[in-house]
């Protein structure tokens, strides 16, 4: 399928021939960077309440942003892991995305503020992401949430986030999760697949930026075969209904794709939505881009059906 016309607009507004390639690029410099995109998400949308809190974490305390569409109790709520290959962006970045997400799930979102790499490498963030989904579920009642209906989710790192959390949750028998949300998750450390080759470059995720990323996070290529980093080559029975996004012209399709069917023949319920036309990570633009509204939109949907909820929208 053609690239969507939007998403094609975007891309020649943004695409620069004449800046350096990521790979190019420090860490300081490309986080800097980022500014442009969080203007890509629109007006952020007004909500009930917005509450920044530090929770402990294995090393030092972890930022979190706490996103409430209402004040009514025992709301049932997403755990949101930010993407950015674990270098770059943060809870800043994706204000738009929680506050969308917060109001169209009708679900508070707590979005994490993970410790980033190269300053804080593997296993950092998995061990920050897990520490503060645990936080939520053991603070659920004196922050007027409900501990029977937590997921967790994220786009891109985030998602590969979400998905290891999700493992590391069953491994230690907690806290239980109702379901999670994996949007263009990485989940493998392969630069192989076909969707690596054929979209390695030209849709703003290269294979060079995404080999960038994963350099910054691991300290050993080697760790890269562990399931805390790449989720798909980890154990995946017993773990929480999912919903995976994947896009046409990403480089992280395939390795998505490949993660739900090994959920599925795990015995896991998977709604998988490979999205024609697009490219990788649309909630960032869904501001700029009405399929990444769409995407927003589907996404909550699903959190709603699996909190027990009707719809709304």
């Amino acid at each position: 399928m053609p690239l969507d016309p939007a998403l094609a607009a975007l891309l020649e507004a943004v695409n620069d021939p004449s800046a350096p390639p990521m790979s190019s690029l420090s860490p300081a410099e490309a986080r800097a960077g980022v500014v442009g995109l969080i203007a890509l998400q629109g007006e952020p949308e007004a909500i009930a309440s917005v509450e920044d809190r530090s929770v402990p974490g294995p090393a030092d305390d972890i930022p979190v942003r706490i996103y409430r569409p209402s004040a009514a109790p025992n709301l049932p709520v997403l755990v949101y892991f930010h993407g950015g290959g674990w270098v770059i962006m943060d809870i800043a970045s994706h204000d738009g995305v929680c506050r969308a997400l917060a109001n169209a799930a009708g679900c508070a979102v707590v979005s994490v503020d993970y410790r980033l790499a190269p300053e804080h490498r593997y296993p950092a963030a998995p061990d920050d992401c897990y520490a503060a989904t645990a936080w939520v579920a053991a603070n659920a009642a004196s922050l007027g949430l409900d501990s029977a209906r937590i997921a967790v989710g994220g786009d891109s790192a985030g998602g590969n986030l979400a998905a290891v959390v999700a493992q590391m949750a069953r491994d230690a028998g907690g806290p239980s999760l109702v379901f999670q949300l994996l949007h263009c998750p990485v989940t493998n450390h392969d630069f192989a697949t076909a969707s690596y080759t054929g979209n390695a470059e030209g849709y703003m995720l290269t294979r060079e930026s995404m080999q960038w990323f994963w350099g910054h996070y691991l300290a050993d290529p080697a760790q890269g075969a562990e399931a805390k980093a790449s989720p798909l080559r980890g154990d995946t029975g017993g773990l929480p209904p999912a919903l995976i996004h994947t896009a046409e012209f990403d480089p992280l399709r395939d390795e998505g794709a490949a993660y739900a069917e090994k959920l599925k023949a795990s015995g896991i319920a998977v709604t998988y939505r490979e999205h024609k036309g697009l490219i990788h990570d649309t909630f960032l633009f869904f501001g700029a881009v009405p399929a990444g509204r769409a995407n927003i939109d589907e996404a909550a949907a699903a959190l709603r059906a699996a909190f027990g909820q009707e719809s709304d929208r």
